[in-house]
């Protein structure tokens, strides 16, 4: 199970090595603070949603699962998609409750959670790793932990670079998210030297 949350945080990080979750990366990744909550609430909606679609795979969508010859796994997408937005529809009622500030500073890319990539992504990793790294519910969450770390990691590594070069002198034509879009880059080279981790 350490290989695996290892695996998924750092070697096949969501953002470095699929480039998952781009557009929130991005876009709110301008202050630490935001950064924070957003990956807060992506990384809980991973850790709830890839178990659920772990569940889901094995007893409803997998061959013979409800009953002999029938295979549902062509509606993956569209089960995976309803599971993860309303996980994300109760994180954006959570956040508006709680935390009225944060709620506010990330916007539409709140709810934007319900189709972000890196979400959808390690619930069809998860699809595809089962019976091979991903055997059972207790497999799932952590994959779904690491996953989510790895982008909340990213996220706000990406913020933490940002607010220092606001400071430094960036040239008119790489500001904004082309300076991202240089580091997200060579974090992503940084990040190649944990691929010869072996646990």
């Amino acid at each position: 199970m350490l290989n695996l949350f290892i695996n998924s945080m750092l070697i096949e990080n969501m953002v470095f090595a699929f480039f998952f979750g781009m557009c929130s990366y991005i876009a709110v990744s301008k202050s630490v603070k935001t950064a924070l909550g957003l990956g807060a609430a992506v990384t809980f909606v991973m850790v709830m949603t890839v178990p659920l679609n772990y569940l889901l795979n094995q007893y409803v969508l997998a061959p013979n699962a409800l009953a002999e010859g029938v295979d549902l796994g062509f509606l993956s997408f569209i089960l995976f998609i309803a599971v993860i937005a309303a996980f994300v529809q109760l994180v954006e009622m959570i956040v508006e409750k709680f935390s009225p500030s944060l709620y506010n500073q990330l916007g539409i890319f709140l709810p934007l959670i319900a189709v972000n990539c890196a979400i959808m992504g390690g619930s069809l990793f998860m699809q595809q790793m089962v019976g091979t790294e991903i055997n059972n519910v207790g497999d799932s969450i952590v994959y779904g932990l690491g996953s989510g770390i790895g982008w909340w990691l990213a996220i706000v590594m990406m913020a933490a670079i940002r607010e220092k070069i606001e400071y430094s002198h960036v040239p008119a034509a790489l500001k904004g998210p082309g300076i991202a879009f240089i580091i997200t880059g060579l974090m992503g080279i940084a990040f190649m030297i944990f691929s010869g981790i072996q646990l």
